[in-house]
């Protein structure tokens, strides 16, 4: 099973949630408190996080930016419903996604599903025991001017040096280089990372991009075309 921590100070809500997720394969530990929440995170193997922004002791985002000191965990933040400004300030700190209040489970079981495949590597194909089948094009890895992407690793270099990348940010970058010609809305790079129709949020998007360019620099890596999207600014390695 997928082990996802909840951190929040709601007593009502880990025990029935835990009990729907089970049935998705998702085994939901919850910490009322975010220092016991961050402990947990600490010393446990957790697949995603599910963050609350009202929280006692300090505010789910304060718990997003001490999260992103030290792991790349994907995390789900919970917001007020209609507060933008936490949308925004969530996904500014690395936030993966959001879900606003009150849900219903069933979504949130596909938002984390979504999250757990973006953030999960391809496995290998076995032909024959012992036997791996050779990479297919979609592993292979992209190498650009200073810039190489490993789809199977999920691993990105920059100038020779790791980039540590949440998992939404590395989605985003594959997505602009396996096209680096194309220009993509974003509407439809909401759509693509999320995996079905996403709500029409493209603040989302720039914030996105904004991140993963500071990630990359001194880098130019991504070019926007005003009024019609972002494309993949690298030319191949010579």
């Amino acid at each position: 099973m997928h082990r996802i921590l909840l951190i929040d100070d709601d007593e009502l809500l880990a025990a029935p949630l835990a009990a729907y997720l089970r049935r998705f394969d998702f085994e939901l530990q919850a910490a009322l408190r975010p220092s016991e929440g961050l402990a947990l995170l600490a010393g446990g193997s957790f697949e995603a996080v599910i963050l609350d922004v009202m929280l006692p002791e300090m505010d789910g985002f304060e718990v997003c930016r001490r999260i992103r000191q030290g792991s790349d965990v994907p995390v789900l933040m919970l917001t007020a419903r209609g507060e933008l400004s936490d949308r925004v300030v969530g996904l500014e700190l690395g936030a993966d996604d959001y879900l606003p209040k009150p849900f219903e489970p069933r979504e949130l079981a596909a938002r984390l599903q979504s999250l757990l495949r973006r953030a999960r590597p391809a496995a290998p194909t076995v032909v024959a025991p012992g036997v791996t089948a050779p990479a297919p094009d979609s592993a292979a890895v992209l190498q650009f001017d200073g810039l190489s992407i490993d789809p199977l690793r999920r691993e990105v270099r920059r100038q020779g040096e790791g980039v540590e990348l949440t998992s939404t940010e590395f989605e985003l970058l594959l997505l602009l280089a396996r096209e680096p010609r194309r220009v993509f809305t974003r509407d439809e790079i909401l759509n693509r990372l999320r995996g079905r129709d996403a709500e029409l949020y493209t603040r989302a998007v720039d914030l996105l991009v904004s991140r993963l360019r500071r990630k990359l620099e001194p880098l130019v890596c991504i070019k926007t075309l005003r009024n019609a999207g972002y494309t993949l600014a690298l030319g191949p390695a010579g």
